[in-house]
């Protein structure tokens, strides 16, 4: 019942009816409805209201959109004055001449002319307060919605050219270790398998545990330990404890990881790829070492994954966390420290 208030009154025609239903209860209070004693008392005292709330609506859609789309308040304030002065000697001739042959209506009607303008003005303000807010809520919420439907757009997009970049990076793995180990190959085609069902599960999901990332991450370390791990130093500190308690968006730190190995273990000299996370203070802080040998392999790079993935961080925490790059002469480090949402509960995570 609360959720279906909630969607009437967020629409343009249920915020209409909430105000005039407002206004209404606030005049029938001030003009003491509870003492009309006859249906003609009755209908001619709505009559007295409907002529009030006319004015307010004229005031509002011949004249509102001068100083709010023309930008002309002097006129605006020439027109409204004009206004009032028009519907306060009508409201005043009726009540004088239609109200007051009426028998049991409220005395309260039956007043001059310079009361009835007062009253004209006050029910403006009164009915007019709730409109304006109400249209800016709706056109925030127009933007807003707007907003993150473009954020929405962007993000699908970086994470359709991210997943085939993926790909490439696997398949070449599997590449590698085929030309030097063939024996290995088959148990890698099951590790890349497991790899490609979880990549292809999490595409149609907002979020995932972080302990199903990180899962991810380690499966993805233990299939390149299988390819270099014999002549690299390869190590994975995962310092995090209840990983299932937070959510992440998926797909987000394999890039780094990928970059790590791509780029670092192209030769057997002084190789390595070291990488920790630990979550400090609801923030996941990483950190992903990789060596630069001194003679290069040429390695094979679509050059999009990096920079699709700080798009995707400014578009997913805006200024809210921190990625700096060191490149010292031996050795490429990225540290990451990124905000973490808690799980409230989701078993598997379709987390909102």
């Amino acid at each position: 019942m609360e959720q279906r208030v909630k969607s009437i009154l967020a629409s343009k025609y249920g915020q209409e009816t909430a105000v005039f239903l407002f206004v209404m209860t606030i005049h029938l209070l001030k003009y003491d409805w509870v003492h009309h004693r006859s249906a003609l008392a009755l209908a001619g005292a709505f009559g007295y209201f409907l002529i009030l709330y006319i004015h307010a609506q004229t005031n509002r859609f011949l004249l509102l959109p001068t100083l709010l789309v023309k930008r002309m308040p002097f006129e605006y304030i020439g027109g409204t004055i004009v206004l009032i002065l028009l519907f306060s000697f009508g409201i005043h001739e009726y009540a004088n001449y239609v109200l007051a042959k009426i028998p049991n209506s409220s005395p309260s009607y039956n007043k001059g002319f310079l009361y009835q303008a007062a009253g004209v003005t006050a029910n403006l303000v009164i009915i007019l307060g709730p409109i304006i807010m109400f249209k800016f809520y709706r056109e925030q919420k127009r933007q807003q919605d707007e907003a993150l439907l473009f954020n929405e757009l962007q993000l699908q997009s970086l994470r359709s050219q991210l997943n085939p970049h993926f790909l490439f990076n696997t398949f070449n793995t599997l590449y590698g270790t085929s030309l030097q180990h063939p024996e290995r190959t088959p148990d890698l085609i099951m590790k890349v398998s497991q790899l490609l069902r979880y990549q292809i599960e999490s595409d149609s999901r907002q979020w995932v545990t972080l302990e199903e990332e990180l899962e991810f991450i380690n499966s993805y370390i233990q299939l390149e330990k299988e390819r270099v791990g014999y002549r690299c130093n390869i190590a994975f500190d995962d310092k995090i404890k209840a990983s299932d308690s937070y959510k992440i968006p998926p797909m987000l730190l394999i890039v780094f990881v990928e970059n790590a190995f791509k780029h670092g273990t192209g030769t057997v000299e002084n190789c390595f790829v070291t990488i920790s996370m630990e979550i400090v203070d609801s923030k996941l802080v990483a950190k992903i070492s990789n060596s630069i040998p001194q003679k290069k392999q040429q390695v094979i790079s679509t050059k999009i994954g990096l920079q699709k993935t700080r798009e995707r961080l400014d578009l997913l925490h805006g200024d809210n966390y921190k990625m700096e790059v060191d490149q010292q002469p031996e050795c490429y480090t990225v540290s990451l420290e990124l905000p973490l949402k808690k799980v409230a509960s989701c078993h598997p995570c379709a987390v909102a």
